[in-house]
């Protein structure tokens, strides 16, 4: 017996969703319908945030209580006008990945059981050259998103003395997210060097907050900043994304006067589409100026540290210190 299905107009598309009515969210009782409904509800800003990005997908085909299935390549079946880019993961390997074009390929893939989306930060036209500085702040056990506050209200301040805007939104969980537009002049090794450079600054700041301590076992109960979200191949959740959990957050984008009183809990499958009838993508401006790193590689280049371990699945990089956790190399321990 054939799917019960529905049909959605989205643009110029017709999306088909089956099984609509399977619940996809048990913690709210969300439906599948309900997943693609949001996407195309927010559709401009979720585009705006994935537009010509190679996109991974994080599907859940029966919902969020099953395992995930975490897809780098293009959907095997497709129709065609979904669109393709070809990128090259550390490893030297290429594949076809999804190349997001209109809000149309959104729905089609949240039809799949995409629960949230993960681009590069590089588009389809130059994939070697990100345009996009990343800083994720990922509080540590113990610590809450008023953690993650203070820690970017702390990073806008490094940015505002370089002469740079950053873009905050939530993580969908506890931490928080500031996206830089940049010019895409500089490849995947120089934008993660800024990176590094950024974070030392503000961990330089209030290192009782912040911390860049790549080994878990050296970070504490602080923010620990990713830098190894700007090395290629590595993405955060994209603006506007639902997290796969049973009360559907989505990793909402916030005014710098909003994130004063943000509440994560408050946005949701069901809360975010109301506000973004009301307010619009309050990150309409992201686009409108890139900004150059040579700042901040001019701080890297000047810092006697040098660089910072990549991860493990990374292929020894020029430069990078031994990579093995502190407590094993201090046991004497060789690097395996």
């Amino acid at each position: 017996m054939a799917s019960p299905y529905i049909e959605l107009e989205v643009g110029e598309r017709t999306v088909k969703v089956t099984n609509p009515d399977k619940v996809y969210f048990p913690g709210i009782g969300a439906t599948k319908r309900e997943l693609v409904e949001y996407y195309v509800s927010v559709g401009e800003g979720a585009l705006r945030a994935l537009k010509d990005r190679p996109t991974n997908l994080k599907r859940h085909p029966d919902g969020v209580q099953t395992d995930a299935i975490y897809q780098k390549r293009m959907p095997p079946r497709h129709p065609d006008w979904l669109q393709s880019v070809t990128v090259t993961f550390p490893s030297g390997r290429t594949a076809q990945s999804l190349r997001v074009t209109e809000v149309a390929a959104i729905a089609y893939c949240a039809n799949l059981g995409t629960i949230d989306f993960h681009p590069w930060q590089v588009r389809a036209d130059d994939v070697e050259h990100p345009d996009e500085l990343r800083i994720d702040l990922d509080p540590q056990p113990g610590l809450e998103f008023d953690a993650a506050r203070k820690a970017a209200f702390l990073t806008r301040e490094v940015l505002t003395d370089l002469g740079m805007d950053g873009f905050v939104k939530t993580s969908g969980n506890r931490g928080a997210h500031i996206a830089v537009r940049i010019e895409p002049r500089w490849d995947f090794i120089q934008v993660r060097h800024a990176g590094i450079a950024l974070a030392r600054a503000v961990e330089e700041r209030d290192p009782g907050l912040v911390t860049t301590a790549w080994w878990k076992e050296e970070r504490g109960e602080r923010v620990f900043i990713d830098y190894n979200q700007n090395a290629r191949d590595r993405t955060v959740v994209s603006a506007y994304s639902i997290r796969a959990k049973p009360h559907a957050p989505v990793s909402t984008p916030l005014t710098w006067d909003e994130l004063a009183d943000a509440d994560p809990r408050d946005f949701d499958l069901r809360t975010v589409p109301a506000r973004f009838a009301e307010l619009g993508d309050v990150h309409a401006a992201i686009d409108d100026r890139a900004y150059s790193i040579e700042p901040l590689l001019d701080l890297f280049a000047e810092d006697e540290r040098g660089d910072m371990p990549y991860p493990p699945n990374y292929p020894k990089m020029p430069g990078e210190p031994m990579r093995v956790q502190p407590s094993r190399a201090r046991s004497g321990k060789e690097e395996e």
